[in-house]
C-alpha cells in the first residue's frame, strides 16, 4: 500500500451546481475521484495533503448525491481538497 499525496484537484465546470471534485493528482499520477474512491475503500492506497505544514488524510464520504472525498486534520472533517490548485492538462 501507497501513502499518495495530492497535489492539485480539477473540479466540475463552475456553472455546474454543486462544486464537485472529478479528477485528483500529484508527483506521476492524475486519478477520476472513483479511482482514488475505489483505491480507498479497498484499502490499496492512503491519500493525503500537505496544507501549510498540517496533514489532512483523505477519507470516503456518504452524501446525499452519493461518495465524495474530504480530508480529516485535528479531530474534524474540512474541505482542504477544493483549496487545491487546479492539475495542469
Amino acid at each position: 500500500m501507497a501513502d499518495v499525496q495530492v497535489t492539485c484537484i480539477n473540479k466540475q465546470p463552475r456553472d455546474n451546481t454543486h462544486e464537485g471534485i472529478t479528477h485528483l493528482g500529484g508527483s506521476g499520477w492524475h486519478w477520476t475521484r472513483k479511482q482514488v474512491i475505489d483505491s480507498i475503500e479497498a484499502k490499496t492506497n492512503t491519500f493525503y495533503t500537505m496544507v501549510a505544514g498540517n496533514r489532512g488524510n483523505i477519507g470516503v464520504v456518504n452524501g446525499p448525491n452519493g461518495k465524495y472525498l474530504r480530508t480529516y486534520a485535528d479531530g474534524k472533517w474540512n474541505d482542504n481538497l477544493l483549496s487545491l490548485p487546479e492539475c495542469a492538462g
